[in-house]
């Protein structure tokens, strides 16, 4: 965000702050410089209407209400200054710790942002979220599936979605309105537990097998998730896991710490590498990981997912 639209948001903020009224947007653009400057009343109404959106982004409490009986279409603005303000949050050093580790665990840039965004705002309040408090801890979430950010904003925000969605032993997708309640990730994957409304039961679906766009089907909030639901009893009951297979992986020294917490086994190897034996059940999965750690992993079998790793850093090299 540049310094000039940061200054407008900021003096936005204090003008609505200010206000012991609803103000309109004849007095918002009267009173912020830089709506008085806009040539034009549609160049206004596009700077506030986004700097609004911006604001509400923010989590900034944005009212909206009228104070005359006689003119009610006529709608104002102001902040209330009692959700606007927070009670005093305090963290121990061991919750930064785990705080700054959840930051650095996210690979996925739309979250990414967000993570990173969390811990300035700590540093600011006068936290310390050490990154080095948890040293040797390789953090790891993936979360690349095409849909899986609007599927993150639905659970959020509490509305209802519509995508395709292809089963596995589905022929073709097919259109499904789901209200979704959560999502969670087991074994490298991640799940959407939810309502479908067109089977009127719970279900459980695979985000890497959204396909298409994933649309909003009802209004922010309309989403009430069933009092005492344990989304991860729903995921293990309509998707139990799958049978696994073992890879063999050598590992040098010192390095894997995220795969030697999974190895089912772990010898000595020779020349500064260990012997990893590693329980999967998606090749593409394990494969993207394993690329992840880079020339500290070498994999010995089974073949395909010697041949998967191998696809993807040829892929990287001509990329």
């Amino acid at each position: 965000m540049s310094a000039k639209r940061t200054e407008r948001l900021l003096n936005l903020t204090i003008c609505l702050l200010a206000a012991r009224r609803f103000l309109t947007k004849d007095q918002i653009r009267e009173a912020v410089p830089d709506y008085a400057k806009c040539a034009t009343d549609e160049a206004f109404e596009r700077m506030f209407e986004r700097d609004k959106d911006e604001l509400r982004d923010l989590g900034i409490p944005l009212a909206t209400g009228t104070q005359d009986a006689f003119f009610a279409d006529e709608i104002g603005y102001r902040i209330d200054r009692d959700a606007y303000v927070l009670p005093e949050v305090s963290f121990s050093p061991e919750e930064l710790a785990v705080l700054g580790l959840a930051a650095r665990a996210w690979q996925q840039a739309s979250l990414s942002h967000a993570a990173g965004t969390a811990v300035l705002k700590l540093s600011a309040a006068g936290g310390d979220p050490d990154a080095d408090a948890a040293l040797g801890l390789e953090p790891r979430i993936g979360a690349t599936e095409p849909a899986f950010a609007d599927l993150w904003a639905a659970v959020r925000d509490r509305h209802p979605v519509s995508f395709d969605y292809r089963g596995p032993k589905d022929r073709a997708a097919t259109g499904r309105r789901v209200e979704p309640w959560g999502l969670l990730s087991r074994g490298g994957r991640w799940y959407l537990v939810g309502a479908d409304r067109d089977r009127g039961a719970p279900r459980v679906f695979r985000v890497s097998r959204v396909s298409g766009p994933v649309t909003r089907d009802g209004p922010a909030g309309s989403v009430l998730v069933p009092p005492g639901t344990d989304l991860r009893e729903h995921l293990e009951r309509l998707s139990p896991a799958q049978p696994r297979e073992t890879a063999t992986i050598q590992v040098r020294a010192g390095a894997g710490v995220g795969l030697r917490r999974s190895a089912t086994r772990a010898s000595a190897g020779e020349d500064g590498w260990d012997i990893l034996e590693l329980p999967y059940g998606d090749v593409d999965q394990l494969a993207a990981d394993l690329v992840g750690y880079g020339p500290d992993v070498l994999v010995v079998g089974p073949p395909n997912l010697r041949e998967a790793v191998v696809d993807r850093l040829r892929a990287l090299v001509s990329a």
